[in-house]
């Protein structure tokens, strides 16, 4: 509707206020990446029919909590009421993701459940995302300066068929976690699986 978009576009100026805010909480570095990302989840989105805003919005918030030092991140956490599992002690990498959902709603009021989703896995994935989803997960891992064994296949893949993109990149990202011998959340393999069956439901 209208209205929506009315709202969308106030949202996408209300958030330019806070770039500096989220700049400093994550430092110059990773907030050059955010902008990388959210470029890229604008092609996407516009490649697969999504709504580029939303792409736009997610992709800008998706690492608004990566707070670089781990006791100020999850004293943030608490600060924000997120709950600290036990999984995400074993695997503090993945606490920015929730935490960042928290902040989105609770400090620039997004109230939209899919980008808000988007930003929650971005970095776990998790089975049967949406596409703006799936999105936010590509645009993270291929921006323009990631550079690793299949980043290339990956981003031609992203612009062909999300779901195969996402089976390649949540295989690789398995194999690295592996080799780094380090721990892998339940979410994350239960994504790669998922579209591993979706992979042969295609064949």
């Amino acid at each position: 509707a209208a209205s929506d978009v009315y709202k969308r576009q106030k949202l996408n100026n209300d958030l330019k206020k806070f770039e500096s805010e989220i700049c400093e909480r994550i430092g110059e570095k990773r907030y050059l990446h955010t902008i990388r990302v959210r470029d890229v989840a604008i092609d996407l989105a516009n490649i697969y029919g999504v709504d580029p805003e939303k792409a736009e919005i997610a992709g800008f918030l998706h690492d608004c909590a990566k707070i670089r030092d781990e006791k100020k991140l999850i004293k943030e956490a608490k600060n924000q009421g997120l709950l600290i599992t036990e999984e995400m002690k074993r695997a503090p990498q993945i606490i920015h993701s929730h935490l960042g959902r928290v902040m989105a709603k609770n400090l620039y009021g997004i109230d939209d459940e899919d980008i808000l989703n988007a930003i929650s896995y971005h970095t776990t994935g998790r089975p049967n995302m949406s596409d703006l989803e799936k999105i936010i997960f590509l645009a993270d891992y291929i921006e323009p300066m990631r550079n690793f064994d299949g980043v290339d296949v990956a981003r031609k893949l992203a612009k062909k068929d999300l779901d195969s993109a996402m089976y390649f990149a949540l295989n690789n990202t398995l194999k690295f976690l592996v080799e780094k011998d380090k721990y892998i959340v339940v979410e994350t393999v239960l994504a790669r699986n998922f579209y591993e069956e979706m992979s042969l439901s295609l064949i």
